[in-house]
């Protein structure tokens, strides 16, 4: 298998729940796509008095050149690596766009959490169990250059591995995604003071893997230009598998028995 994430970076994907993927696809794609974006919205890119909202969310692009943005050799390399080849379904576009600008007003959506993946027959919302169903990984696709000023999402180092013991009592069920955040927020794991800040800064280009688990929050733009990046998930094929026979865990899987407390010196790189 083509090792585009080194052994080092595996290991801290395990541990601190996200890895940055340096030039996953062309900064030429980033910019043909931000382009096409900026037309999407209606704005003048040269006229910062026609950004009237501090986000706006773009959705439904499955098109050229997004395709060629989410299909590069070396992004699904590194999705193999960290997934395990066959695990994941390989994605046509990169479903929304929140596209924040400099604005002062509070975004209203800049809380902790984490994402689901799924909704039980019969129930409403979205939830999330212990096997991942619905989520191979969250993923971070950066369109813009994004440095500490211009609203990078904010990353709490480590913090997938606090999730499992929510979710192992729900089972195969899982839990709903309010009730789950509830939770968490109750017991201080979600915003937890003990679990350092990363920002997702990088260049047009660069793609961040998260764990499913991991938690995060949006923040203003406080610098002097639009920021543009896309969220979606990493659709798996199945359920995460933590007890395999042969020991063949992904860094995904083995992240999470970490967070269950279980050992184990299987690695696949």
């Amino acid at each position: 298998m083509p090792t585009v994430l080194t052994a080092d970076e595996i290991e801290r994907f395990v541990t601190d729940g996200f890895v940055r993927l340096p030039g996953a696809f062309p900064r030429s794609v980033a910019e043909e796509c931000r382009a096409f974006l900026w037309r999407e919205t209606g704005l003048d890119p040269d006229d910062p008095a026609t950004w009237q909202h501090p986000v706006i969310r773009l959705s439904g692009y499955a098109t050229e050149p997004f395709q060629r943005a989410a299909t590069t050799p070396r992004l699904h390399q590194a999705m193999d690596q960290l997934v395990g080849a066959g695990r994941w379904a390989p994605r046509a576009g990169l479903g929304t766009f929140p596209i924040r600008f400099p604005h002062p007003d509070d975004p209203g959506d800049a809380g902790w959490h984490l994402d689901a993946g799924f909704s039980p027959d019969g129930e409403t919302g979205t939830w999330i169990n212990l096997r991942s169903r619905g989520r191979a990984l969250l993923m971070l696709f950066l369109f813009s250059d994004i440095d500490a000023d211009h609203g990078p999402t904010r990353i709490k180092v480590g913090s997938h591995l606090d999730v499992p013991a929510f979710l192992e009592p729900a089972g195969e069920r899982g839990v709903e995604f309010f009730t789950l955040c509830r939770s968490m927020d109750a017991a201080g794991e979600l915003d937890s003071p003990e679990r350092p800040v990363a920002l997702a800064t990088g260049r047009a280009g660069d793609v961040y893997l998260c764990h499913p688990f991991l938690i995060h929050a949006a923040q203003p733009n406080r610098g002097t230009v639009p920021r543009f990046i896309a969220q979606p998930p990493l659709l798996p094929t199945g359920l995460l598998d933590l007890d395999r026979q042969d020991g063949a865990y992904s860094p995904v899987e083995r992240a999470v028995r970490l967070g269950l407390g279980t050992t184990d010196d299987a690695r696949t790189y």
